[in-house]
């Protein structure tokens, strides 16, 4: 990609470009949520006293890719780890290095939060987004299991 990747915050008056590419992530992984979980999200990532951050990559000005990520405590160790809960790269972005350049600020951005660690999931059969997960990253080898109440 010959064109610059831009890695910032999302900003408010940024919702417009903002939830496509969050519907796609959604609709990537057969989800639907109801209105009000969007909204209540959007606020969080605009709220400082929330621990929930929202950066974007920017290709010739255009948001191309998002990056959810929230910091929690964990009983291992003092410091907190970072959950990078939400990865989302449009079709035009991808191959190019932009999620790359997401996570990589994701990393940034914990270390200086003082995290000790990054952790994230996906699907065992998204086999596209692990080539690269499989370059940036350590598989623990952990499953995931979930009660949805």
């Amino acid at each position: 990609m010959s064109e610059r990747v831009l890695i910032r915050p999302v900003g408010e008056d940024e919702r417009a470009a903002w939830e496509p590419l969050w519907q796609d992530y959604l609709t990537f992984y057969k989800a639907t949520l109801p209105p009000e979980n969007t909204d209540a999200a959007w606020k969080r990532f605009h709220d400082p006293d929330e621990p929930m951050f929202l950066l974007g990559a920017y290709v010739d000005g255009k948001l191309t890719g998002i990056v959810q990520y929230l910091f929690h405590r964990s009983t291992w160790t003092p410091g907190s780890y970072c959950y990078l809960q939400d990865l989302f790269v449009s079709e035009s972005g991808r191959g190019h290095g932009v999620g790359r350049a997401l996570i990589e600020a994701v990393y940034e951005n914990a270390k200086k939060a003082g995290a000790s660690r990054v952790h994230w999931l996906t699907q065992t059969t998204n086999a596209q987004a692990r080539i690269l997960y499989d370059q940036v990253a350590d598989n623990s080898g952990f499953m995931q299991y979930r009660k949805i109440f």
